[in-house]
């Protein structure tokens, strides 16, 4: 078994027209077929912009003009994302300036709080979604027979190490009430990978490098410029890719190391072909993954001393605390204040002038 991923080395004056090239690159088009819908799930870690934490301005438009220059109906495009207990989608995309692109090109940006969800029965051997959701997972109805984009960025994250293509789908497939599967991270990832088989004819994933997320993942990091793309057609592969970029030996990475035992694509960076500048997929930034205070907090309950109030604390009425904690933590102490002294430093860098330019 192999697999192809695509890397290419860009700048800020280039990017665009390079997602281009880099979606060519992995015949995209052979992929991704003209003639039938297609999802856009971008990736929104937060509300607020912060750098490499969701989907960039340059990435989703670069993205969108390769598709409307080589012949896609803009009809039959959906770009979308979902809500959390901590991030509101529709403000999202106005903050991280999705919104303005998808006027441009005629795209309505679709809230998947806003579609019709169905109980969905898979057959393929999930191994923990089924006992976390015994009452059936529910799915948004228009992802069914749909091929799907995501739209992830290059970053850590402190309950899966790292994070990508494949922890993009965790945002659609499943309802706000997703954060009950935190204590089984890696094996709901393996699950998604068997759920979007079974719901999606293919899969392609264009991932923004261009600035990345180091330490407490996915929102509380020090952004670290990488002058990167990367696209494949195997969700497997381009994390591994990712990873390796990072500084993670991938098949130490649970999640990705169990996708790969299981035939749900290539984790393994030996048996992945890289095309493009094939000497940047050796770089090596030395990322380490730390959590958050909130994280850390939420491992204290799920699987540490504070397991026995588990029940109480995240599956009860009293739940509310926890999203209000996370809020005031990440929105009212953190990023206005480390935050903004990180986000000033971006701003002097192109990357952060250009998202200036949106």
């Amino acid at each position: 078994m192999s697999a192809q991923v695509a890397v290419l080395r860009t700048r800020p004056g280039t990017v665009v027209a390079d997602y281009g090239r880099l979606m060519r690159l992995v015949k995209y088009d052979q992929v991704l077929r003209r003639d039938q819908d297609l999802i856009l799930k971008l990736n929104l870690s937060w509300t607020k912009y912060f750098p490499a934490c969701s989907s960039q301005p340059w990435q989703v438009e670069g993205i969108v003009r390769a598709l409307l220059e080589d012949g896609y109906d803009q009809r039959q495009l959906y770009p979308v994302e979902n809500k959390t207990v901590v991030t509101d989608p529709v403000r999202g995309a106005r903050n991280n300036k999705w919104t303005p692109i998808l006027q441009r090109f005629g795209l309505p940006f679709i809230p998947l709080t806003e579609v019709e969800w169905i109980t969905y029965r898979f057959e393929s051997p999930l191994l923990k979604l089924n006992d976390i959701f015994p009452e059936g997972i529910q799915i948004p109805k228009m992802y069914v027979g749909k091929n799907v984009l995501h739209a992830p960025t290059v970053k850590v994250h402190g309950h899966s190490v790292t994070t990508g293509a494949i922890k993009n789908s965790f945002g659609g497939l499943l309802k706000e009430v997703r954060h009950y599967a935190h204590e089984f991270m890696h094996e709901v990832l393996v699950d998604l990978m068997y759920m979007q088989r079974e719901l999606h004819p293919s899969l392609l994933a264009v991932m923004d490098g261009t600035v990345m997320g180091d330490g407490a993942g996915p929102r509380t990091m020090v952004p670290r410029v990488g002058n990167l793309i990367l696209a494949s057609a195997d969700q497997v592969a381009i994390d591994a890719i990712a990873a390796k970029i990072m500084g993670f030996d991938p098949l130490a990475i649970p999640y990705l190391r169990m996708c790969h035992e299981r035939g749900l694509g290539v984790a393994d960076p030996r048996q992945i072909e890289i095309v493009g500048d094939a000497d940047a997929a050796a770089t090596d930034m030395g990322f380490r993954t730390t959590r958050s205070l909130v994280i850390w907090g939420d491992q204290l309950i799920r699987k540490g001393p504070l397991r026995p109030l588990k029940r109480l604390l995240l599956h009860s009425p009293l739940v509310v605390w926890a999203p209000f904690a996370s809020n005031v933590y990440h929105d009212f102490l953190w990023y206005p204040t480390v935050g903004a002294a990180r986000i000033r430093r971006f701003s002097e860098t192109p990357w952060g002038r250009l998202f200036g330019t949106y």
